[in-house]
């Protein structure tokens, strides 16, 4: 199950408004890369691919590819402001190790 909190979800749509387009879904995955070996990335699509998993969540999808599936069964999504900077958080209980600065992890 993949669970995104409402401020996370509220920034997800707004970035879809930003776009111009409220029908997107939004397509989370991992890929070899960063310190720790994995990484997460984000970006929109217009349609689900064969072999997409689709998660209903508050008024968009969330597609996720059989590869990345495994890696993000109980994750959830959040949006943090730090001094650091804004941005989607990753909290995913599969990892056994992240990178000094987050961005990566493994599992």
């Amino acid at each position: 199950m993949i669970n995104v909190t409402p401020v996370a979800a509220e920034k997800i749509k707004e970035a879809m408004a930003a776009e111009g387009r409220t029908d997107l879904n939004l397509r989370i995955y991992v890929e070899g890369g960063g310190c720790s070996g994995l990484q997460y990335g984000l970006v929109f699509e217009e349609s689900e691919k064969e072999g997409d998993t689709a998660v209903a969540c508050d008024g968009f999808k969330i597609l996720v590819d059989r590869f990345s599936m495994p890696y993000l069964e109980d994750i959830q999504i959040d949006y943090a402001t730090t001094l650091q900077g804004a941005g989607f958080k990753i909290e995913n209980s599969k990892a056994t190790g992240s990178c000094g600065c987050g961005h990566s992890f493994r599992a």
